[in-house]
């Protein structure tokens, strides 16, 4: 009950700030988004200069190797084994 009105004191004290406040919270405002919209920017290029990183040593390594057809056909064997293994279970 305290959280709801400490949460209901806060919005009311807010909302009254932001009304007296305004042209300050504009001007603040038109300050913070060149700013985020900068560091979002940045990230979304790191981001996906590292994918495209990711891509191209891929392409160099030749796509899927050897190993890893076997690995999937090792687990699909195992997968079967297992369902075989629920259905005597379940005639038991």
């Amino acid at each position: 009950m305290k959280t709801l009105i400490g949460g209901a004191v806060a919005a009311v004290l807010g909302l009254i700030g932001l009304a007296v406040w305004f042209p300050a919270f504009l001007q603040i405002l038109a300050g913070a988004i060149p700013i985020m919209l900068l560091l979002g920017g940045g990230l979304a290029l790191y981001l996906g200069f590292d994918e495209l990183k990711d891509t191209w040593k891929k392409e160099k390594e030749g796509g899927a190797k050897e190993g890893d057809v076997d690995e999937a056909d090792k687990y699909k064997q195992e997968i079967n084994d297992l369902k075989k293994e629920i259905e005597a279970l379940k005639k038991a």
